[in-house]
């Protein structure tokens, strides 16, 4: 028996330890709303006087540059410190076009990453738009394209007393309500579908902005819906062609990891033990119901910014990349330290900088060292 005992416990701690000594390539994937990264220059095709030495915001080149600065120093530090490169993958929205991401990759706290951009210009009549920046040095790009969201103006249901007096968060200030009246389609942003290879592994990145809650949740839910079941669509297209396709779609959703958008739309699990075979596993979801949040409003806090996968990024084999860990990377930095919004994000305002009025979110991609 003490020769058993021993035996067993020999084998236990040399498990252990050859536990303790695998090593793992770790990548973090990283998603961040911009909130309002506007250049200074009036484009006549959008509605962006705001954002104008003129405008409202009286948006000058100094406050344009201090923007910028605020946004690398973020983006530098997300995933620290258990992955001390910056994210290899950021997905990004509310960006005016292409030139102020130029702009971006150029400030000196990220410039050494040397990040690709891969952006379209959409519909939708703000002029803001979806794109993903990634490491050049470890992902090849091999296609991606902008997929339209339609959504029409007889997709609203009627508001009812509960939904006036809803006390979730809303953003008013995001209006994609302009229709052309041959077909009522409300404009929106477009879904952003980049294929390439980490590596020597194929991965789908899918990058949303989906539409707001201008109007009141309820009334706007379809909307919300139907970009839930777009990107369940574009989900089931890759995996036709490759059953274990490695699918992960990130972005603001406007809605919460509970609602209908998500729980049923795109059919999103909460625990990974739920997940189905093509599933899509949502692990933002466990971390909304213990009270964390990216987004403030009426001191209620909600998850509008996720990143969610496909079963195959699930599985517990690290022989290739899959997903460890999920975050919210919210440093006392990014926190309001006073007056009426305390502890909220840290927004831009008339007489600060800020940085954004969303937290951003990130996962760890990791795989075995051979």
């Amino acid at each position: 028996m003490l020769k058993f005992r021993f035996g067993f416990f020999f084998i236990l701690i040399t498990a252990l330890l050859q536990a303790q000594s695998k090593k793992y390539v770790i990548h973090t994937v990283a998603f961040y709303n911009f909130e309002n990264l506007f250049d200074t220059i009036n484009d006549a095709t959008t509605n962006d006087d705001e954002w104008t030495p003129k405008g409202a915001q009286h948006w000058t080149f100094d406050k344009y540059s201090q923007k910028l600065k605020n946004l690398a120093k973020v983006l530098s530090e997300i995933g620290t410190p258990e992955n001390r490169n910056a994210p290899l993958f950021i997905g990004g929205c509310e960006i005016e076009n292409r030139g102020v991401l130029e702009d971006l990759i150029k400030e000196p706290m990220i410039l050494d990453f040397d990040y690709g951009i891969i952006h379209f210009d959409s519909p939708d009549k703000r002029g803001i738009d979806v794109a993903l920046l990634y490491q050049k040095k470890y992902f090849k790009p091999t296609s991606f394209s902008n997929i339209p969201l339609y959504v029409y103006k007889n997709q609203i249901v009627e508001k009812d007393e509960k939904d006036e007096k809803d006390e979730k968060i809303e953003e008013t200030e995001d209006l994609e309500i302009e229709t052309k009246p041959d077909n009522k389609r409300i404009f929106t942003r477009d879904q952003l579908l980049i294929t390439g290879f980490l590596e020597n592994e194929e991965i789908h990145i899918i990058v949303n902005h989906w539409p707001s809650r201008s109007g009141g949740e309820k009334a706007s839910s379809p909307y919300r819906e139907a970009a839930g079941k777009l990107n369940r669509k574009i989900i089931d297209s890759l995996q036709q062609i490759n059953p274990e396709a490695k699918v992960i779609t990130m972005g603001d959703l406007n809605d919460g990891p509970y609602n209908k958008s998500i729980k049923e739309a795109l059919g999103a699990k909460a625990k990974k033990t739920e997940v189905p075979e093509f599933g899509i596993f949502n692990p933002f979801e466990e971390m909304q119901k213990r009270g964390q949040g990216t987004i403030a409003h009426r001191d209620a806090w909600d998850i509008f910014d996720q990143i969610m996968m496909t079963e195959s990024l699930i599985k517990p084999d690290f022989s290739t990349y899959k997903f460890w860990k999920a975050g919210i990377f919210n440093k006392p930095y990014l926190i309001q330290t006073s007056g009426q919004y305390k502890g909220y994000p840290l927004r831009h305002s008339q007489t600060e900088i800020g940085f954004s009025d969303h937290f951003p979110v990130y996962i760890y991609l990791i795989k075995e060292k051979r």
